[in-house]
């Protein structure tokens, strides 16, 4: 009889044993799963080359705000949306701002169409920018931009022989667009016949113009024409 009973606690610790390993299994295994889904669910943050946010940047002139396209539905992984922006007037105003800047370097007829390439100089130029600023690279070209357009012009006026220059004010977008064509521009001369590369001389172009340096091409051009435009008033 008592070995009866011991055989039956040994088999009933067993059967215990067996009953409750496999229900702890499970919850570990649910615990794992949970934590990897909220790992995944993290990542729908919408960044630049899978590095640079879009959330923190602020555009510090009030006039430029709905021309600077880098927020909210503007935010993309890549400058490369494909986009018919030029179909028509101001419908490149949504097109994202960095995807404008690659848009810009695809000048002079041999680097026609190039987007990859320009893509890729994009791409390089922000890694160079974060390097020198330690600030996001975004905030560095969207600071650059505000400060690169001119916001007075001068126009000819007047016909037949009598032509005079007027100062005018510039719009909101074409204080963009202009922005965007010197500092390319600028990238573009200074790295020809040159050993630095275009994405290097692009990201000196960014980083000064940011910082307002009259070492900047885009700024040297913007002073010169509301120079000149003040002259005509």
């Amino acid at each position: 009889n008592i070995a009866v009973t011991l055989n039956l606690a040994t088999i009933t610790q067993i059967t215990m044993a067996d009953v409750e390993d496999p229900i702890e299994e499970p919850v570990e295994v649910e615990e794992e799963e949970e934590e990897e889904f909220v790992a995944v669910g993290g990542a729908t943050e919408v960044k630049l080359f899978g590095k640079w946010s879009f959330d923190d940047i602020e555009i510090r002139d009030i006039s430029l705000v709905d021309y600077i396209a880098c927020k909210g539905d503007h935010a993309t992984y890549l400058p490369h949306t494909a986009g018919r922006y030029q179909k028509k007037r101001f419908r490149k105003a949504s097109c994202p701002i960095v995807e404008r800047l690659a848009c810009c370097l695809m000048r002079k007829g041999r680097n026609s169409g190039k987007k990859l390439m320009a893509v890729r100089i994009v791409q390089h130029t922000l890694e160079i920018i974060h390097l020198l600023t330690d600030q996001n690279p975004v905030q560095v070209v969207v600071d650059a931009i505000i400060n690169s357009g001119p916001r007075e012009d001068s126009t000819r006026v007047g016909g037949a022989g009598v032509v005079r220059r007027q100062a005018v004010d510039m719009s909101p977008f074409r204080r963009v667009n202009y922005a965007l064509y010197l500092l390319a521009t600028g990238a573009r001369e200074a790295s020809f016949r040159n050993l630095k590369t275009v994405a290097e001389c692009l990201a000196e172009e960014l980083v000064n113009a940011a910082r307002g340096s009259s070492n900047s091409y885009a700024i040297k051009k913007k002073d010169e024409i509301e120079r000149v435009s003040k002259s005509n008033r």
